[in-house]
């Protein structure tokens, strides 16, 4: 972005811009550069109005939610970095029996202790996963044979020209990690579908589900959770662990002993660390097995 063009989006954003923002304080795997401009959306129509001047002046901009499923270079980012809060991160009953209507940037957990406070069931696989509702949704995000989509009634977004639009059930095309979204299209909010189960109910599923990842899942250390999709019919970590590479390490960066889909930061490491231990996995496993594994998490960043 030019002066110019700070200034412009400066008036438009307010507060809730900052520039040349650090992004390792924003993301799971605590590494990466600054984004050249982090905006803090809190409500809907002061997002619309800034994705309309981005696309308006073809300034790219990405949306995150926690940061759990994506790696930041440690060039940083060009482009605006957008996380949703505010009035954009809200949790209301629907008009339909056991609905809930969520706003994007919810966090997974959040929505979660009101589920089940409310003893409301069906989304409790999701336990442990430190994100946001939109980027589940934008992801399909699933566990343990379930997925976040077979959750979902509609979802509100905002247009690449400042719009907003409802999509329905029945016009969302789900499928394995992945919602088809329109190419700079945003998620404000959700709504989904529960079950009336009763609160002990749901409060032991997600003791369940939680104890089933602390026995699998190397928690102890920042990752981004599973590194690689699954290709149809076997598992990444499966043919991660056949290529001989669980502890693999480059300088600080680590193919977890514990699950080998997942990458650790064991400290100091660097998303270039990251990013060459996810080279050696996709060579080393189409070189053994012929599989060509495609990343789940999402690489945001310049190159140096």
């Amino acid at each position: 972005m030019d002066v110019a063009q700070k200034r412009d989006l400066q008036m438009r954003a307010g507060e809730g811009l900052a520039l040349d923002h650090p992004m390792k304080t924003h993301t799971t795997f605590q590494v990466g550069g600054a984004a050249e401009a982090f905006y803090e959306a809190t409500d809907l129509q002061g997002l619309a109005e800034v994705v309309a001047y981005l696309v308006h002046e073809q300034i790219p901009y990405w949306v995150i939610g926690k940061g759990s499923n994506i790696l930041v270079k440690d060039e940083g980012v060009r482009g605006v970095v957008i996380r949703l809060s505010g009035s954009l991160a809200g949790i209301q009953y629907g008009s339909e029996r056991n609905t809930l209507v969520v706003g994007a940037g919810v966090s997974i957990q959040e929505l979660l202790r009101t589920c089940r406070d409310r003893g409301l069931g069906g989304l409790e696989f999701l336990s442990g996963i430190p994100g946001t509702l939109g980027g589940a949704v934008a992801m399909n995000a699933g566990a343990f044979g379930k997925e976040v989509g077979e959750r979902v009634e509609a979802i509100r977004v905002i247009t690449p020209a400042g719009g907003l639009l409802e999509r329905e059930k029945e016009d969302l095309r789900f499928s394995y990690r992945s919602l088809q979204l329109d190419r700079g299209a945003i998620i404000t909010l959700v709504r989904v579908k529960l079950e009336s189960v009763g609160r002990e109910a749901v409060f032991e599923r997600m003791a369940g589900y939680l104890r089933q990842k602390k026995a699998l899942q190397p928690l102890g250390y920042p990752s981004a959770g599973s590194v690689f999709k699954n290709p149809v019919g076997d598992y990444a970590g499966r043919l991660i662990e056949a290529a001989g590479l669980k502890g693999k390490r480059v300088a600080g960066a680590m193919i977890s002993k514990r699950h080998a889909n997942f990458i650790v930061n064991t400290g100091g490491a660097t998303a270039s660390d990251i990013l060459a231990l996810m080279n050696l996995i996709q060579q080393e496993v189409k070189r053994i097995s012929g599989i060509q594994l495609e990343p789940e998490i999402r690489i945001l960043g310049e190159s140096a």
